[in-house]
């Protein structure tokens, strides 16, 4: 996945996200499946940014950025804020 990939798939997560919520507040989902929904969105787009600025740093520091794969969910939730 390139960068114009990655930023792709970030808009079509946040795009998500955003009709999720506005389906929550008119009531058309219940709030478990908001709330569930919500947080797997949430990891998705941790993981989309992360392999962005990984593949970010490596372009900057001259390495292929095109070796770098998304890193799992429980690796990349378990980064220290």
């Amino acid at each position: 996945m390139d960068d114009k990939e990655i930023l792709h798939r970030i808009t079509t997560l946040v795009d998500e996200e955003h009709t999720l919520r506005g389906k929550a507040q008119r009531g058309e989902v219940s709030s478990d499946d908001e709330s569930s929904r919500l947080a797997n969105l949430e990891v998705a787009l941790d993981q989309c940014w992360d392999l962005l600025r990984r593949r970010r740093a490596d372009r900057a520091n001259g390495s292929d950025p095109d070796a770098e794969e998304a890193r799992s969910a429980t690796e990349v939730e378990g980064y220290l804020q």
